[in-house]
């Protein structure tokens, strides 16, 4: 098991791709702390992983508020004792064209998808310094090559890239890794609001011609936390089926 006897917190952990990093982290011997928005959810994952013999908690948490995940932070390290591995999976998507899109849509996606992304980062880091090793995955998107109607999305996750690079280069020297993956369109809760025929659209441009499964992009996120990743940093992989290669 790769992460055996490691504590991982994963955001966004109550549906989609963050269940399944939870599961699959789980799996791989790590304790797992499920936070999520939807505090019900991230305890329906946390039971899941319980009813299989796995150590799990649930905390409710809203990434872009700074004092609530300085205190789910504070708890988790609490509860576990320890706190080796952070995966930002919380996101959000507000669609709009520019012309059209509201600040208010502008600032929700970026308040999540960077913001939050930033808040956690900063209130792990001290926690993984003092203990010299730690392992931070964050989430980009294949939207940062553009995407209509997504102009607050696409930035804000090519925002994430630059907060993963400096964060990388800041954390080195105490074994702290930091990288993120760009998933492409994945069977999700939120792709599954695409309409069907623009969805099979879609996935004829894949060049694997489907969408890819959450556990699919769970592994890489599992890869990135393990010491088999460890002399990684500041990289960003595209888990998209070749649809980043624009063929």
């Amino acid at each position: 098991m790769r992460l055996k006897d490691k504590v991982a917190m994963i955001t966004g952990g109550g549906s989609g791709i963050g269940e399944a990093t939870v599961l699959e982290f789980v799996n791989e011997g790590a304790k797992v702390a499920v936070c999520d928005i939807n505090e019900e959810s991230a305890k329906a994952v946390a039971e899941k992983c319980k009813a299989s013999g796995h150590e799990a908690e649930a905390f409710g948490l809203d990434v872009s508020n700074k004092q609530n995940v300085e205190s789910v932070v504070k708890a988790v390290v609490e509860r576990f004792g320890q706190l080796d591995i952070l995966v930002n999976n919380a996101g959000i998507t507000k669609d709009s064209f520019a012309v059209k899109m509201t600040e208010e849509q502008w600032d929700n996606v970026l308040n999540v998808n960077l913001k939050g992304t930033f808040l956690c980062c900063q209130a792990v880091i001290p926690i993984m310094k003092d203990q010299n090793y730690g392992r931070i995955i964050n989430t980009a998107s294949i939207g940062i090559l553009g995407n209509l109607g997504q102009t607050n999305y696409a930035a804000s996750k090519m925002g994430v890239i630059g907060l993963t690079r400096t964060l990388a280069l800041e954390s080195a020297r105490n074994n702290i890794t930091v990288n993120s993956i760009s998933p492409g369109a994945t069977n999700t809760p939120m792709t599954a609001k695409i309409p069907e025929d623009i969805a099979k659209q879609f996935a004829a441009k894949i060049p694997f011609r489907r969408f890819a499964e959450p556990s699919e992009i769970a592994k890489v996120h599992s890869f990135f936390a393990s010491d088999d990743a460890g002399y990684i940093t500041g990289q960003n992989i595209f888990v998209a089926g070749g649809l980043d290669l624009g063929i």
